[in-house]
């Protein structure tokens, strides 16, 4: 069997490249075996409460790492009360618990609040179809996801979450080291990156299929028509596959750059003689 060098490398490179643009998005921030030695810990102490959780949640398909929102709010404890008021094992508020009709009482009912729970989850999963920013919407609301949203003009939690709460944004990072700890993590994060390019490609009528992409970054150096040339591909084609990318290669001189798998190779081998013609011609 022969090996063809340039396409080794090309696949090496276009690896390397897709590990590193999905990770500058979200990651655990902690790793120590101290922290999965902790999460762990009360997983295990809790066992009873875990498993039933789980099941609940896999009655109603959903994925079991959501158990983890419960360790972060409350480690499982029935009784945790927090200065905000928040209740029980998932920390209901009391005007959250309402609006599912689960009394104020009740908050602190392992059943009754799991079921509750369950019910909201997969609510603000389908309206924002990725269990990040769900788990920012459990915690701030989704007034607060809204506004943020809205400040950020743009529905991708890596871009709007500096708008919002502080502690919201570290509850989320509570949850991902949770993921981590558990193994759980990359499933969380392919869920955020697979909702996130849904999310570029659907146009209004909601029937746009999106092409199979691979995802670099590049900066204003770059000239697209240059990029359709090497490629021998239309201009047109690249505008399709990242809309929306000269706003922001002018607004902030650098974008993400989307291609179709099978063309990605190509340009990565190519980048540094498309920016010097790019360069040479402005």
């Amino acid at each position: 069997m022969k090996f063809n060098f340039k396409h080794i490398v090309a696949g090496m490179l276009l690896l390397i490249s897709s590990h590193f643009v999905n990770g500058q998005f979200l990651s655990a921030s902690d790793t120590s075996e101290n922290s999965v030695r902790r999460y762990k810990s009360i997983i295990s102490s809790n066992k009873e409460i875990v498993e039933f959780i789980e099941y609940s949640l896999s009655q109603k398909g959903l994925p079991r790492h959501l158990r983890n929102l419960a360790l972060i709010e409350s480690g499982f404890d029935r009784k945790q009360i927090s200065g905000a008021g928040a209740v029980g094992v998932w920390q209901f508020m009391t005007a959250h618990a309402n609006q599912y009709g689960l009394s104020e009482q009740s908050r602190s009912d392992l059943y009754r609040s799991t079921k509750t729970a369950v019910i909201s989850l997969g609510k603000l999963y389908k309206k924002y179809n990725n269990w990040v920013t769900v788990v920012a919407a459990y915690n701030c609301g989704e007034g607060n996801i809204s506004r943020a949203m809205d400040a950020a003009g743009s529905s991708q939690y890596h871009i709007f979450s500096k708008y919002l709460p502080g502690e919201t944004i570290n509850h989320v990072k509570k949850y991902l080291n949770a993921c981590y700890a558990t193994g759980e993590l990359q499933s969380v994060l392919n869920d955020y990156n697979n909702s996130r390019m849904n999310m570029i490609f659907e146009n209004r009528t909601g029937q746009y299929t999106a092409p199979n992409l691979a995802e670099t970054d590049i900066n204003a150096g770059f000239d697209l028509s240059i990029i359709a040339e090497e490629l021998d591909v239309d201009v047109d084609k690249i505008l399709t596959w990242n809309p929306g990318i000269m706003d922001e290669l002018k607004q902030s001189g650098e974008s993400i750059f989307y291609l179709p798998v099978d063309l990605m190779p190509d340009f990565l081998l190519k980048k540094n003689k498309i920016l010097s013609r790019s360069v040479r011609k402005k």
